[in-house]
């Protein structure tokens, strides 16, 4: 019991992390891009990095956050079919998704990996320091982290109502 009550702190604050990154990437983004509208279009004195550097940061906002929305059980589902069958076939179709989630992660990972690997060596025209398998990191990353995730709801559960993804409440909408 005591192994489950760790494992599900530490998915805690692995997915605090996962949120602080992609809020600070997406702060980031919604930063820069006006700057760079700014000095194209009112200085007429163009930067470079701007658009690429939003790039470098809608990778991380995408795959981490994505990562954290999937623990959150927020994410896009379409429930029709599910709820058009019985409580049997439902269990079924359940597994079905942890599976492919699984398989998901598991290629998020090894690819993703991989492609960080074979990108190291390069790096991008606006930013030479920078290799570019760095820009990809958040695939195999975000990988492992949702199979942490899936895990966690295997194996512990879904998380308890005392988490910090519930602390904003629901919203009603007007």
């Amino acid at each position: 019991m005591k192994a489950k009550a760790a494992y599900a702190r530490a998915m805690e604050r692995l997915y605090l992390a996962a949120i602080v990154l992609s809020g600070t990437a997406i702060v980031i983004i919604t930063l820069i891009i006006p700057a760079g509208v700014f000095m194209r279009y009112v200085v007429n004195s163009p930067m470079s990095w701007p658009e690429p550097a939003a790039v470098v940061m809608m990778v991380m906002f995408s795959f981490i956050g994505g990562a954290a929305v999937y623990r959150a059980n927020v994410h896009i589902a379409v429930e029709a079919l599910t709820k058009a069958v019985g409580p049997g076939a439902r269990r079924l179709m359940a597994i079905g998704v942890q599976v492919c989630m699984a398989a998901m992660a598991l290629f998020m990972a090894g690819y993703g990996g991989h492609l960080c690997v074979i990108t190291w060596s390069q790096s991008m025209a606006e930013f030479p320091s920078l290799p570019v398998g760095v820009v990809y990191a958040p695939i195999p990353i975000a990988g492992v982290m949702t199979l942490l995730f899936l895990i966690e709801r295997i194996w512990v559960g879904p998380p308890p109502r005392t988490s910090i993804m519930y602390r904003d409440g629901e919203s009603e909408l007007e």
